[in-house]
């Protein structure tokens, strides 16, 4: 018996039950560990941020990376959006730290990939047109999934600077999830992303009333909740992201003072 990431009880699972640690993701630059947890004989995995292992980042001064995690998860639960998979903040093997439900990937269906000029999918939208490592061109596309296009707007209004390819997870089932929101919510605008197949194209009025329903809530429990883990400019911030992207209507375009896609890009 494992526990899902729509399950009611993931949360209380993930704050209650005991870790193990099994191993540690090295290709990320802070501590990141892949550990088992265990409540009342229900088993599972998770990953483990500690905020000891967090490198310090002269433009995220306030705050801990982990809470940031923390934080995007609610705003993503909050809005009905469900893509970061269930998160909480907690104490762990090395101390305070975030927790989330792991997901377990299937490599077979990816939804940001780099191929050949003469190789884009039918349908998925080129986002970069480039040279792989032998000088061949090559473009940066992802799909055109409404998983992604939602997961555009939870970056644009969390101003996500580091949403790499290799933070899209997609699930044998055909579920798709968002994960690593260390570097998010800054009160600057910072918006980095490999998700900018949309741009000026509607959000829909399902969204724009979604972005509403998390401007109202930011008065209340929403907002409270935040304000745990974010400065009060942060919140306000995101605010104000909130009533700009709803007003606009369409997908944003990137910025010209600073770079639109994470490097390396997975």
């Amino acid at each position: 018996m494992s526990v899902q990431p729509d399950d009611p009880a993931a949360l209380e699972f993930l704050r209650r039950g005991g870790i193990e640690i099994e191993g540690r993701l090295v290709a990320a630059s802070n501590a990141t560990l892949f550990c088992s947890i265990e409540l009342d004989g229900v088993e599972g995995h998770c990953v483990y941020k500690p905020v000891r292992g967090e490198q310090p980042l002269w433009d995220f001064p306030d705050g801990t990376l982990a809470g940031r995690e923390v934080a995007t998860y609610l705003i993503s639960a909050a809005a009905g959006w469900d893509l970061v998979p269930p998160t909480v903040l907690r104490s762990g093997p090395f101390g305070p730290g975030m927790v989330q439900l792991w997901i377990d990937t299937d490599t077979d269906s990816e939804l940001v990939d780099v191929v050949g000029v003469d190789d884009v999918p039918t349908g998925w939208r080129p986002v970069l047109h480039a040279h792989d490592r032998a000088g061949e061109p090559a473009v940066l596309v992802h799909a055109d999934h409404p998983r992604l296009r939602t997961m555009a707007v939870l970056d644009a209004v969390v101003n996500n600077a580091d949403r790499k390819g290799g933070h899209v997870l997609s699930t044998a089932e055909g579920a798709v999830y968002a994960v690593d929101h260390g570097i998010c919510l800054n009160a600057e605008d910072k918006l980095r992303t490999v998700l900018w197949g949309w741009i000026g194209e509607s959000l829909g009025d399902e969204t724009r009333e979604t972005l509403g329903s998390l401007r109202a809530r930011l008065a209340g429990s929403l907002g409270d909740a935040l304000h745990d883990h974010l400065t009060r400019k942060e919140v306000e911030a995101f605010g104000l992201r909130l009533d700009r992207l709803a007003s606009a209507g369409v997908y944003p375009a990137p910025s010209d003072d600073w770079p639109a896609i994470p490097w390396p890009a997975f």
